[in-house]
């Protein structure tokens, strides 16, 4: 007869402290681009922290993309390779703020709006700057290496 093993404590999903950081982020850049642009609309606070999460999602997706279109970039041998490869990062930079806009659109409908293509792009370089900067400003300094 087979033995029944107990089941222990259900599994926590464990969330990196630097995403929690870099949603945090994101809510602060949406919500000041939705006070100062015409373009971007958040109707509520909970609005801005979902839209927040989604980005925080779909931008992890095509950073992860974008970084194995460049790989095969650099790993491509023939010149035929290469414009495919810079095809494809180039389809998938353009991509990425159309598909955005879509899923804002289709989960938030009217409530949630990031104006056009050109807005949207300015959000999204305006999110990775202050992610960027937010994360070299909470890292550790490296010491130096001993001689």
């Amino acid at each position: 007869m087979p033995q029944v093993e107990e089941a222990g404590p259900p599994r926590r999903v464990r969330i990196a402290p630097v995403d929690v950081v870099d949603v945090s982020v994101y809510v602060v850049v949406l919500n000041l681009a939705a006070q100062y642009l015409p373009l971007v609309i958040t109707e509520t606070f909970t609005l801005s922290l979902l839209t927040a999460l989604l980005l925080k999602l779909v931008l992890e997706v095509v950073v992860a993309i974008k970084n194995r279109v460049k790989a095969r970039f650099k790993a491509a041998t023939t010149p035929a390779g290469k414009v495919l490869a810079g095809l494809l990062l180039w389809a998938l930079l353009i991509g990425s703020k159309f598909v955005i806009l879509e899923l804002v659109a289709l989960v938030f409908g009217d409530s949630v709006s990031l104006g056009s293509f050109w807005s949207v792009t300015g959000l999204i370089i305006a999110l990775m700057l202050a992610r960027a900067g937010v994360r070299r400003l909470l890292t550790e300094p490296q010491a130096p290496a001993p001689e």
